[in-house]
């Protein structure tokens, strides 16, 4: 089964992949479908919103089955920011945004306790079918932020997040330790058994 991916952040396209494979789904990209390269504006205060829209508007434009996913960091200090905003928390877009991300979150968080610091990473995936059904599968994994980066894999917060267990954080983990407890894996997990059920 080959399916478009809304996101053109290739990372998500490579974690989603590595997952998806091993269900029979092939996901292509926006580019390699042809689809231009048009901004959709995730102005949702939900990652279902956003995540919907994004699939829905791709599928409009191609006729084909298309799969979204809307991710962020919830801090519970932050009153659930940075949330939908996360990948733009500090207004900052390109090359240089997880970095000044980061860096506004840990100076909004200097002064919290190891207690105060409980976080999650939540990722809301959607697929939706020309004929108009939809399959919306959502994902967490919790965690704790930590004072200082660490670890050079991953992107966005994952060099500052360490999920409940570990004494690594997201960027320290292999891709396949990661793909194993991240909040995307759960999310794919939920959207295979919508996904043996649907069928």
């Amino acid at each position: 089964m080959i399916v478009i991916a809304a996101t053109q952040n290739k990372h998500k396209i490579e974690e989603i992949e590595s997952i998806t494979k091993q269900f029979g789904i092939e996901i292509i990209s926006r580019k390699d479908a042809g689809i231009p390269d048009f901004e959709i504006e995730e102005d949702g205060d939900t990652f279902e919103y956003n995540s919907e829209k994004k699939a829905r508007e791709i599928m409009q434009y191609s006729g084909k089955t298309t799969i979204a996913d809307d991710s962020g960091l919830v801090v519970d200090a932050l009153s659930g920011a940075p949330g939908v905003y996360s990948a733009r928390f500090a207004g900052v877009a390109g090359d240089n945004a997880d970095e000044e991300n980061n860096k506004k979150l840990l100076m909004l968080m200097k002064d919290l306790k190891k207690d105060e610091r409980g976080a999650k990473f939540v990722s809301v995936i959607t697929m939706i079918y020309p004929n108009g059904d939809k399959i919306i599968a959502r994902g967490e994994c919790e965690g704790y932020i930590i004072n200082e980066p660490r670890g050079k894999g991953g992107f966005g917060y994952d060099p500052l997040f360490v999920p409940v267990g570990y004494d690594k954080t997201y960027a320290e983990l292999t891709s396949e330790e990661k793909n194993k407890i991240s909040h995307r894996s759960r999310a794919l997990s939920v959207l295979k058994e919508k996904l043996e059920n649907k069928i």
